[in-house]
């Protein structure tokens, strides 16, 4: 049985990436630090491993038990937001972490094929003459998440080139789903269920006319899957939609889904620092290779209000998401 090993397994991407390959009958094992709570309902459980990814001798150690043939990079401080309050965490954990992973591969190896995901930050903004995005794009990051994942991107991609390492590079867009935290999609899906519950008179929202390209979750897994079984080692795939959604649509769908009238008051404290009007990736490199979404961004959101009303609501909501994805 194929052993994979998923850095950051209790995220978001994370836990639904290891039900899918759970799904497929593989080995799955991961590598978590502080929350399981995304792994903890899944039907069939997959080895945690408590490892902190800036400790290069935990990493190793873990590489050395598992034995993998095949790795998905998804741990990292992932909040745009985030980033600007903590820019040198989040470059320790994105760029050490990386670095000590691919050090820990290269010493035990075993040669896995690896999965490094990036992120759209790493391409910065563009006007609507410059879009979709392509994957040759120069980086132009506007945040330091934005920065951390171009430099994660570039050791994995010299790795490749000096060791000859199999290391896939995928640049996922606007992903979200069900367990998502800390984006527009989320921030109103649990905005809308809070004056569902009585628990908020009106939902606050900020910047609405950003144009993004959201993916579902599901779609996302498939396409990571894919690029493992089909991917070119030293290439790096956009993982998106190709398609542009302003983020007013994406509150009116939520709003219209809601099962009572919900009043929507803007907030002008909801911004961030960089606002990047558009964000659109180009899919057809990932296309060519027989992949396409599936789910619609209505059914992604309709199932993202079904989760978070079963959910506790009193954890914290992020102050600034609702202006961008």
């Amino acid at each position: 049985m194929k052993r994979c090993l998923i850095t950051g397994i209790g995220g978001f991407l994370g836990s639904h990436l290891a039900e899918f390959l759970l799904a497929q009958g593989l080995a799955v094992y991961g590598t978590v630090h502080r929350n399981i709570r995304n792994i903890e309902p899944l039907k069939h459980k997959p080895v945690n491993m408590t490892c902190d990814l800036l400790k290069g001798d935990q990493v190793e150690a873990t590489v050395a038990t598992v034995r993998p043939a095949l790795v998905f990079h998804l741990a990292s401080q992932s909040l745009v937001t985030r980033s600007w309050q903590d820019p040198e965490g989040t470059l320790q954990v994105n760029v050490l972490g990386t670095l000590h992973l691919l050090e820990a591969i290269r010493r035990v190896g075993d040669h896995p094929l690896v999965i490094v995901v990036g992120s759209s930050a790493e391409c910065g903004s563009s006007s609507p003459e410059g879009i979709p995005i392509t994957e040759d794009r120069p980086p132009c990051p506007t945040s330091p998440y934005g920065v951390s994942k171009v430099a994660a991107g570039l050791l994995s991609r010299l790795y490749w080139r000096t060791y000859g390492m199999k290391v896939v590079r995928v640049r996922p867009f606007f992903v979200t789903g069900p367990r998502k935290v800390g984006d527009v999609c989320s921030d109103f899906a649990r905005g809308v269920v809070a004056v569902e519950n009585g628990h908020r008179e009106r939902l606050l929202v900020g910047n609405l006319s950003p144009i993004r390209d959201f993916l579902d979750v599901r779609d996302a897994v498939r396409a990571f899957w894919l690029l493992a079984e089909k991917g070119s080692p030293g290439e790096v795939y956009n993982v998106c939609s190709g398609v542009g959604r302003t983020v007013r649509e994406v509150l009116d769908i939520i709003v219209s889904l809601a099962n009572r009238p919900v009043s929507v008051d803007q907030d002008p404290q909801r911004r961030r620092p960089a606002d990047e009007p558009y964000i659109v990736g180009d899919n057809r490199k990932l296309r060519a290779l027989g992949w396409a979404p599936e789910l619609p961004l209505e059914m992604t959101l309709a199932d993202m209000l079904d989760y978070w009303r079963g959910q506790d609501q009193r954890q914290p909501f992020s102050h600034l998401a609702s202006s961008s994805a």
